[in-house]
């Protein structure tokens, strides 16, 4: 061991108050960093799996002066050998009302393909009464939110009145309801793609394609091999740019709240050093005196405030991670539970690659931190330093 080395060991361990203060405030940093970190993703992630993983990642629109798709079943053939696409599904949608005894409600009415459909929005994992397939094997059935079953007071095998200006009305038996825990409920409902088309009494067409991708990142530059073929297509980051800033402005701030955290608690570090060389002069002036050199005095207490730095970037993560754990297995009431969209728990995701980042990043500052009051220590005149004993 070098004696540097040994020296600022030795100077931790003297002052073990001073220590414990100062790891203790860079621990107590790192420990807010580590959870905040953890929820940040854990709610970002959330939020990824209740929006983006149930919207289309590139949507495709008819041309230019068209309302519908025509030819759609060439269009779907090239669209799906596109690299990186791994589901089509092709849907009409439009406007309807539905009646049912003395309750009505305008909502959407989207006719699909079942199995396709389910492909891009994993609309059979949200279904809490009936079978989403079943519109696949019944002619005139739907499926509608949860929501809007309660306010037209519908249950499962009951028929409502479906109509709207210009459509043809039809009678639809109710063979699902699905609750996803967002506004949809209670605006949404699905029927087949043939029904639709019957309803909105334009044969053999539709008005869009969903199209969902391995990687959601790349949903522009499908898009725009989708235009290639004169359809209009866009990605979710351009149909739902509320997303992308919903998840900016909460990183951004997150990131600059603990940034200012972990750089006050470096500061307990320059002044627990500080403190340090008063109290060490006459030690440092000895140093000097035996042979140790500028560079050796500068060394000793920049190791200090590197070993203070990872000893409380430690204790900080291991405290945060089992806050983190712990915070993960509360169960959120019922109500709060709804409020959030069907949370059931506190998302938390602890990655380690985050850990290690947080530990490296608060070491790095911490020793960055200890280089002024190194210096001061080194430019003490030797003499001088003896003498103040």
């Amino acid at each position: 061991m070098r004696y540097e080395l040994f020296i600022a060991i030795r100077q931790i361990r003297a002052r073990k108050f001073q220590t414990l203060l100062s790891v203790g405030a860079i621990a107590l940093a790192v420990m807010v960093l580590t959870v905040s970190q953890a929820l940040m993703v854990g709610f970002t992630g959330e939020l990824y799996n209740t929006t983006v993983n149930k919207l289309p990642h590139v949507s495709v629109s008819p041309q230019e002066g068209e309302d519908y798709i025509y030819l759609y079943r060439t269009i779907i053939e090239e669209t799906s050998k596109i690299e990186g696409v791994t589901a089509v599904s092709p849907f009409l949608t439009g406007k309807a009302s539905f009646r049912f005894k003395t309750n009505s409600r305008n909502a959407e009415l989207k006719g699909v393909i079942p199995l396709q459909e389910n492909e891009i929005s994993s609309i059979e994992s949200d279904m809490v009464e009936g079978d989403f397939r079943e519109l696949e094997l019944s002619r005139n059935t739907v499926v509608i939110g949860s929501k809007l079953a309660d306010k037209l007071e519908v249950s499962l095998g009951d028929s409502v009145d479906v109509s709207f200006p210009n459509s043809n009305p039809l009678s639809l038996r109710v063979v699902g309801i699905f609750h996803t825990g967002s506004p949809l409920d209670e605006s949404f409902t699905y029927t087949s793609l043939d029904t639709a088309q019957e309803f909105y009494n334009v044969p053999d067409v539709i008005n869009g394609i969903s199209v969902r991708l391995d990687n959601f990142n790349r949903d522009r530059e499908v898009a725009a091999e989708i235009k290639k073929t004169g359809y209009k297509a866009k990605g979710w980051t351009e149909t739902n740019p509320a997303i992308l800033r919903t998840i900016a402005l909460e990183s951004t701030s997150n990131n600059v709240v603990l940034g200012l955290i972990v750089v006050i608690a470096s500061f307990g570090v320059v002044s627990t050093l500080n403190l340090s060389v008063i109290g060490a002069t006459s030690q440092i002036g000895m140093l000097r005196a035996m042979g140790a050199t500028v560079s050796s005095i500068r060394t000793i207490f920049i190791l200090q405030s590197g070993i203070l730095g990872m000893l409380g970037a430690l204790v900080g993560t291991l405290t945060g991670i089992a806050i983190s754990l712990a915070i993960g297995q509360y169960e959120l009431p019922a109500a709060s539970s709804e409020l959030y969209g069907g949370i059931t728990t506190i998302p938390i995701i602890v990655r380690a690659g985050d850990i290690l980042v947080i530990i490296i990043a608060v070491f790095l500052l911490n020793l960055i931190a200890g280089i002024y009051p190194a210096q001061q220590a080194a430019k003490l005149d030797p003499v001088k330093a003896i003498s103040s004993k």
